[in-house]
């Protein structure tokens, strides 16, 4: 996570690491690389690392970052978008984060009911995309459609049946892809904004995918349109 973080030139302001005598390559490495970016590092003492970290047998090393979450401006002139509406897991939205980086996505767009982008279980499986992709973090969901509408995306309703298949789904232009949540998916208040819906086709008897799951689906299928394209948008 800190090399992601060093790679994005995130505002890493500290770090600090549990010297315990023991040989430790990466992190020599990754507190060299520290200090040639001038960030002061700090050594703590016996037991002191395992107070202060949330994880049970936390890594050897840590590191302090300022937020970086942008405005809604700062992601309106590129494709596709990601919308998450009340998705409440941290462990969703980290992999949601993580395959919109993967897929080339230009931003994941978190309203109103959405778990925190900074939880350390968001940060943790986010896997170092959430220093790579632009965050932004909105409280008025409608406001937030209504902007992107204006700025000239469709905005694309994910559900699970019903919709049309995403296969065969025109991705072409300034999409946005909206995700609800986990259990009762988007509420109905923004259909008004949402003009389009689409689908993964499942199995019989398989009822939906887990959201990230989906959005794994759809924002690689938008990915490979593009490569099969030979575009930098869809």
């Amino acid at each position: 996570m800190l090399r992601a973080a060093l790679d994005a030139r995130a505002p890493l302001e500290a770090v600090f690491y549990a010297d315990d005598g023991s040989a430790h390559a990466h992190i020599a490495e990754l507190l060299d690389r520290a200090s040639a970016a001038g960030i002061r590092a700090y050594r703590l003492g016996p037991g002191v690392l395992e107070r202060i970290s949330d994880t049970v047998t936390p890594q050897r090393v840590l590191g302090l970052v300022g937020f970086i979450d942008v405005s809604l401006d700062a992601v309106t002139e590129s494709s596709p978008l990601v919308l998450c509406v009340d998705v409440r897991d941290p462990g969703n939205l980290g992999a949601i984060i993580r395959s919109a980086h993967g897929a080339g996505a230009a931003g994941v767009i978190c309203v109103e009911g959405t778990a925190d982008c900074y939880n350390p279980k968001v940060v943790r499986s986010s896997a170092g995309a959430l220093f790579h992709v632009p965050i932004v973090l909105a409280r008025d969901t409608d406001a937030v459609l209504r902007e992107l509408k204006d700025a000239g995306f469709r905005l694309i309703a994910t559900v699970a049946s019903d919709g049309e298949d995403y296969a065969s789904f025109d991705w072409s232009g300034r999409v946005g892809i909206v995700f609800g949540n986990e259990a009762n998916g988007l509420p109905p208040t923004l259909s008004s904004f949402l003009g389009q819906s689409v689908s993964i086709p499942m199995a019989k008897g398989a009822e939906s995918l887990n959201v990230a799951m989906a959005a794994s689906v759809l924002l690689f299928e938008v990915a490979r349109r593009r490569r099969v394209a030979g575009t930098d948008s869809p």
